[in-house]
This record gives structure tokens, sequence and C-alpha cells, in this order.
């Protein structure tokens, strides 16, 4: 990847963290960055370590997480206002995200949220992904979060094909 598809790329990611509320798909995202939409995707995938969709959903819930914080306004105000269509896909994004529903959220933080600065309040409640989540439940006693070592695989017998003799394979 070249330093010129770099720029563009970033260029597309500042437009999603400025325009996060508006309609924003892969292709309008792709003509930003001047690429196409498949070697969009792949490119951010490969730059950023997520997809485009899943880097704006992130955005959304972030933002998503301030306004139920502030307890003034309706999850489902709260998911037409950070550019959510479906409650549906917003509240089961925001779960697998957060860890709990919008409501159960906007309720415990509304409780919790008086006296924490926002900024600091939006460092502590970032949405963590599932794989990070998962790395960081499984980290030792001294707070190394490496992923745990797998058994070995199994060997297999593959099988016989043409008259060939069996052989081993591992997956």
């Amino acid at each position: 990847m070249t330093l010129s598809d770099l720029v563009r790329l970033r260029r597309a990611r500042d437009l999603m963290d400025r325009e996060y509320a508006q309609p924003l798909d892969v292709p309008a995202l792709a003509r930003v960055a001047h690429m196409s939409p498949g070697h969009f995707s792949r490119s951010f995938r490969a730059a950023f370590g997520e997809t485009p969709y899943s880097y704006l959903m992130t955005r959304r819930i972030e933002r998503a997480k301030a306004l139920l914080r502030r307890g003034d306004l309706s999850v489902t105000e709260v998911c037409f206002a950070v550019g959510c269509t479906s409650l549906g896909s917003f509240s089961s994004r925001f779960t697998e995200l957060v860890g709990e529903s919008p409501s159960a959220y906007r309720a415990r933080a509304h409780e919790q949220g008086a006296g924490i600065p926002a900024c600091v309040a939006k460092i502590l409640t970032r949405p963590v992904r599932n794989t990070e989540r998962d790395r960081s439940q499984k980290a030792d006693p001294a707070g190394n979060t490496e992923p745990a070592v797998e058994a070995e695989p199994v060997e297999r017998a593959e099988p016989v094909r043409n008259g060939e003799a069996s052989q081993t394979a591992r997956p």
C-alpha cells in the first residue's frame, strides 16, 4: 500500500468521524478515497484493522453512549440522531460493542453520570470489539493479554484417493 493510498483512506476515515450521522455507504466513501468500492474496503481493512462499516458503527455507538449518558433523549431518538435507521440493528450492535442494551446503559449511566467530565467518560466508555474484550479477559494475573496457548491440532487421516496411500495432514 502506498503512502498516497493511506492519505486517501485517512480522508475517508476523517469523513466518517465528522459525518457519522449522515447516510454513508462504501461506494460514497470509496469515491472520497478515489478508489473502487472493493479496493477501498480491502485497503481500509488492511490499514485500520476493521471494515469501513464496522468503523462507522463504532463511531456511532461512541456518540450514542454520550447522548444516552445525558439522559434527555429516548433510545429511539438517540438511534436516529447518530445516523442509524433501524432501532433493532442499533440495539443489537450497541449490545455487541458495549455489553449491555442501550436502555440498560442509559439507566445506569443516568444514575452514575453526575460529576464525570465528558472527555473522561468518553475515554472510559469507548466501545470495545468482542475480540478485544475476549483478549483482555484472557489476561494472566500479571496483566499480559497474550492469547491463550491452544492445543496442538489433531492429526487426521486423509481418505485414500485414486489408489494413493493414506497420508496424515494437519488442518
